[in-house]
């Protein structure tokens, strides 16, 4: 499994799917144990890799030990090793990783090293990139409340999970361990949703009101626009947007599960495709949640750090600044435009919305975290921007910025009616 993934064809979870089916006599407990010791590899490949050094034999089957070795224990392994391969586990496993260089002990390609090392507490927020992501649930407002969905969860099979409310989202339930939430009828009947705190707390940054006209401009899967539609009370219209086709595929069963009936989806060529420039200043509330380069969600996709390349960087720079364009043309004056990545880095959050006020004076930067203060009095950001981390938040690594469009400028001031018929213009003036 771990020389297919290491081969960068495809994503670490599209993979582990295909060999797995590929693999259908694998037990559910077999897998389960692969696929963490992938993942624990993915995360520390690159202190990995300089330990397998001073082994024997194929580098990938190595890896594999210390993947298993980190997930199972050293002492699970000693029977299916032989005595050289023993012995250096032992030695490799009394190693400090405290006299590693940084971003061998964080295993972070240098570039990134580089980028995070400018963080305040860079360590804690390398090493909180490098744990996996607990599992977080949102509750579905226009079906279920939060206290009367957690009462269920702990009345029941799922109470082994340990559900709690989460510290900061209105909606949010978060788990332990990896259950298969897609099979609970919770889930099947649209109750529960799969999501992260930081993308629930988007929400609240946008700010639905019913019956609005709003748009999420790159909708992907649909979570963020499930929520926007729950809290619009399924009245307004709820406009998803995307260009890719299969991705709004995906998202339609959701939506049929959600009860909305306000959500338009709508395939799209571009940021400047005809159906985008008939809504030009319609939209109340506009999100943006902006193709990236996913850093923030290390947790969940250790991959990325290995897949993703600085000069791509650039490239994604260029289509967040369009998207952006494009999505500011259809706020109303007077709407909100919100702005989100789940990066890190400051090439696409903050310059990106800097360059975004430079070219359009007719906005004007909110304070993001002001924003949030009054619904989650526990979260405490310094504005204007919203900026989550794993180590401090919880969340995944998470960036949202609040533009707000000018009102437009007042009339100007009606003729003065004439006082009597002499002042009255002909007819045919």
């Amino acid at each position: 499994m771990l020389g297919e993934v290491l081969q960068w064809t495809y994503p670490a979870d599209a993979t582990l799917s295909h060999w797995f089916r590929a693999h259908p006599t694998l037990g559910g407990r077999d897998r389960g144990e692969v696929a963490e010791a992938v993942y624990d590899v993915l995360r520390h490949l690159r202190r990995y890799r300089q330990l397998a050094e001073s082994g024997s034999g194929p580098a990938s089957r190595r890896l594999a030990i210390l993947g298993l070795a980190a997930t199972l224990g050293v002492q699970t392994l000693e029977e299916g090793l032989d005595a050289a391969e023993n012995e250096w586990l032992q030695r490799v496993d009394r190693i400090d990783p405290a006299t590693l260089p940084r971003a061998v002990r964080a295993s972070m390609p240098d570039w990134l090293d580089e980028r995070l090392g400018k963080w305040e507490d860079a360590e804690s927020l390398m090493a909180s990139l490098n744990r996996p992501a607990s599992l977080d649930l949102r509750v579905n407002p226009l079906k279920v409340e939060r206290d009367v969905a957690l009462a269920d969860l702990r009345d029941g099979p799922a109470a082994r999970y340990e559900p709690q409310p989460m510290p900061y989202s209105p909606w949010g339930i978060r788990l332990t361990g990896r259950p298969a939430v897609n099979r609970w009828p919770q889930f099947e009947n649209g109750s529960l949703e799969v999501q992260d705190e930081g993308s629930q707390l988007l929400a609240l940054l946008v700010g639905p009101r019913r019956g609005e006209m709003i748009i999420d401009f790159c909708a992907g899967a649909g979570g963020k626009t499930l929520l926007l539609g729950a809290l619009m009370r399924s009245t307004g219209r709820l406009y998803a947007f995307d260009v890719s086709a299969a991705r709004l595929a995906r998202a339609k069963p959701r939506f049929a599960r959600s009860g909305l009936s306000n959500v338009v989806p709508v395939v799209i060529d571009s940021e400047n495709d005809t159906r985008v420039k008939r809504l030009a200043g319609k939209a109340q509330r506009v999100l943006v949640d902006a193709p990236c380069s996913g850093i923030g969600t290390l947790r969940r996709n250790p991959d990325l750090k290995w897949r993703q390349h600085p000069e791509a960087l650039a490239e994604l720079g260029a289509l967040q600044t369009r998207i952006l364009n494009g999505a500011a043309r259809c706020v109303a004056p007077g709407g909100r435009l919100v702005y989100a990545t789940c990066s890190l880095l400051a090439e696409e959050n903050e310059v990106q919305v800097q360059q975004f006020l430079d070219s359009h004076p007719d906005f004007e930067l909110q304070d993001a975290a002001e924003l949030l203060a009054s619904r989650c009095p526990d979260l405490n950001l310094t504005g204007p921007y919203v900026q989550l981390r794993p180590d401090v938040h919880g969340t995944d690594g998470f960036f949202a910025a609040v533009l707000q469009r000018k009102k437009a400028a007042a009339t100007a001031p009606a003729p003065r009616e004439p006082e009597d018929e002499t002042e009255k213009p002909h007819p045919a003036e």
